[in-house]
């Protein structure tokens, strides 16, 4: 049986906006076993986004305890916040976030830019994730050659180059059609299914949330509703 990679201990994230304070996230509890893939769902200002950038280690909860991995992540310095960020975790935006006028391979390889790894590793391990998704034959096109689905997919494979234990995937078909969103939605099956990786998704869309194994919806910062399967 495999263990807990995330337990959330009663977190609250309380933001000050001007005079105002907004209670993002009000008491979640919740534990996410390595392997499993959960869909996050709820409607706007429910406490989706909150939730996803503390899990991915971009925000810090105002209290309560965040165990990633069986560590504390609230004893992490920024250096080892930032080797989290780009060693275990995988993130995936909806609108793919790749640098304009370069090509698919250049978009992968960033996560590698600043590492010590030579260039022809660095390529190698980007066409590797390329093939991943079944984007080798486009490597060398640029992003404004590429349709959406493809774009996406370039992403997931810029996700994938360090080989992450965890990706955080931020409404990934929400600028897809339905065809496109079930391509994406088959390799992020495969990923958890073959690779083993833990995946965490946000979509508003119950037909998406349906390839999860996990679903919770959240409601005015706590979770309401819990579905295993």
């Amino acid at each position: 049986m495999p263990g807990n990679i995330i337990e959330l201990k009663d977190l609250y994230k309380t933001y000050h906006v001007g005079e105002t304070e907004v209670r993002a996230l009000r008491g979640v509890t919740y534990s996410i076993e390595a392997g499993e893939f959960l869909a996050i769902m709820g409607p706007s200002g429910s406490g989706k986004s909150s939730l996803m950038n503390i899990l991915g280690c971009l925000d810090r909860p105002t209290s309560g305890e965040y165990i990633l991995a069986g560590e504390k992540v609230s004893t992490f310095d920024k250096n080892k916040l930032a080797q989290i960020r780009n060693q275990k975790i995988g993130f995936v935006f909806q609108s793919f976030n790749l640098l304009p006028r370069t090509t698919a391979l250049e978009n992968t390889e960033l996560p590698l830019l600043y590492s010590t790894t030579n260039g022809r590793d660095t390529t190698e391990r980007a066409l590797e994730s390329l093939a991943a998704v079944g984007l080798m034959d486009r490597a060398h096109h640029k992003t404004n050659q590429l349709s959406g689905g493809e774009q996406q997919r370039v992403a997931i494979a810029r996700a994938l180059l360090n080989n992450p234990t965890l990706i955080l995937a931020d409404e990934p078909t929400g600028n897809l059609d339905s065809k496109t969103s079930t391509e994406v939605m088959n390799i992020f099956k495969t990923l958890n299914e073959e690779k083993g990786i833990t995946m965490i998704m946000v979509t508003h869309e119950p037909d998406i949330a349906a390839w999860a194994s996990s679903r919770i919806h959240l409601l005015d910062g706590q979770i309401v509703r819990e579905e295993r399967a």
